[in-house]
């Protein structure tokens, strides 16, 4: 368990607090890049790490990013005209450029060198492997992106979603990194299951109490569950947790991937969803899957970034279900998952929870965390963001007749996607 000070450390976001500043650090998801479609069209309101952003696709096909209060008298910039590589308020006319310089002020007297006086707060942004990223942290510690491999796979080998959840984005982590669950919350009891087949083998499903082993990296850690079969041999599945807020899940074959779980603010999250081939495009048929919101992704309500499983509706339990054909009743492998964590609270008071064993990545994450903001806000910066190459690994699902979990990593690293 924690204690009340350092559970509020871990859950709170906003400029200025320990994690908040920490998280600024990194390069960070903010949106799918297909939400702003084309050049000059119509602006986006998004709030990432408590603040109220607005972003906008320029006509050279770069990104804005700033402040949805104009610095005027506070209107929505949400409402401004994109045009000529700049943000225009449609209140008094001022005109805002990418770095957040107000370019033009019609509303003053053609003498005036006011606007030179003005800026508006305005971050970074780039497109990435099909997202547009921001990075919210001082402009002369920017580091390069990460070079995770699903993003530099080609467009078509590739699928990326976002929804929102209601709860503190450490809530949806911890859920996607704890490999315990998968033996009861992702259950199937019909006979002839199909993602949680995905999930974990049927040779390892006997086993649910797997023994868990972390070992911590440049990136954050990988860590993993080894279950124990008949026939002697052992089961891994080696899960990512990738500084501060990605996963990497392993699963039988490709297409694989993970989350990503960016605070909105304390109590709520951005989730995003990314999955990719290497060696192939994605089918359309798995394509179409994704869309409709299955396995990785979460259906949501049309025209929303809200989930069509939700707390109002309990998640489309089905009581009746529950005794013949899932251990939850909820279906969905993402319903599932966000029902779990949402069905805490915005924010759990972790001093009351009971951790054991098949807590240690949960507790690894944590302390890390806690960690590198208690360094930051003693002067020393952290090294991962600086450190892009770090973050191109997989996750892994093997049987393997040892035990040792260093040398199953090694078995796959000569196996990442190059570039041509």
């Amino acid at each position: 368990m924690l204690n009340p000070n350092d559970n509020d450390r871990l859950t709170q976001v906003g400029p200025g607090t320990p994690m908040g500043e920490l998280f600024r650090r990194f390069w960070t998801p903010a949106i799918v890049a297909t939400e702003l479609p084309e050049p000059d069209g119509a602006p986006l309101r998004i709030r990432l790490l408590g603040e109220d952003l607005v972003a906008w696709r320029n006509t050279d096909g770069s990104i804005g990013l700033m402040q949805n209060a104009c610095p005027h008298r506070g209107a929505s910039m949400f409402f401004g005209r994109n045009e000529e590589n700049g943000l225009r308020c449609v209140y008094h006319g001022w005109k805002f450029d990418a770095e957040g310089v107000c370019v033009d002020m019609p509303n003053e007297p053609a003498e005036s060198n006011f606007k030179h006086k003005i800026k508006a707060a305005a971050y970074a942004a780039a497109e990435w492997g099909g997202l547009i990223w921001a990075y919210m942290g001082p402009r002369d510690l920017q580091p390069e992106l990460p070079q995770f491999e699903w993003c530099l796979v080609p467009e078509s080998h590739r699928h990326v979603d976002r929804w929102q959840q209601d709860c503190s984005y450490m809530q949806a982590l911890e859920g996607c990194i704890d490999t315990s669950h998968v033996s009861f919350l992702h259950r199937s009891l019909a006979p002839n299951p199909s993602i949680t087949r995905r999930v974990v083998r049927p040779e390892g499903r006997a086993d649910t109490s797997p023994m868990l082993t972390v070992q911590e990296t440049d990136y954050g850690y990988a860590y993993g569950g080894r279950r124990n079969l008949t026939s002697g041999q052992f089961y891994w599945r080696i899960t990512q947790w990738l500084l501060p807020y990605f996963t990497l899940i392993p699963a039988m074959e490709w297409p694989r991937g993970g989350h990503c779980y960016v605070p909105i603010d304390d109590e709520h999250v951005w989730a995003f969803a990314y999955q990719y081939d290497p060696t192939a495009p994605l089918p359309e048929d798995v394509l179409e899957m994704y869309r409709k919101g299955a396995a990785s992704t979460a259906k949501k309500v049309p025209g929303t970034l809200r989930t069509l499983a939700n707390r109002e509706n309990d998640y489309l339990i089905d009581r009746a279900a529950q005794k013949t054909q899932s251990y939850s009743g909820i279906f969905g492998v993402r319903n599932q998952d966000i029902a779990m964590v949402e069905s805490m609270g915005a924010i759990y008071d972790r001093t009351k929870e009971h951790l054991g064993t098949a807590d240690l990545a949960i507790i690894a994450a944590r302390r890390i965390l806690l960690r590198m903001a208690a360094q930051l806000q003693a002067g020393v910066e952290p090294a991962a963001p600086r450190n892009a190459g770090a973050f191109r690994v997989r996750p892994l699902d093997v049987v393997d007749d040892e035990a040792e979990l260093g040398r199953v990593i090694d078995k796959y690293r000569s196996e990442m996607y190059v570039a041509p």
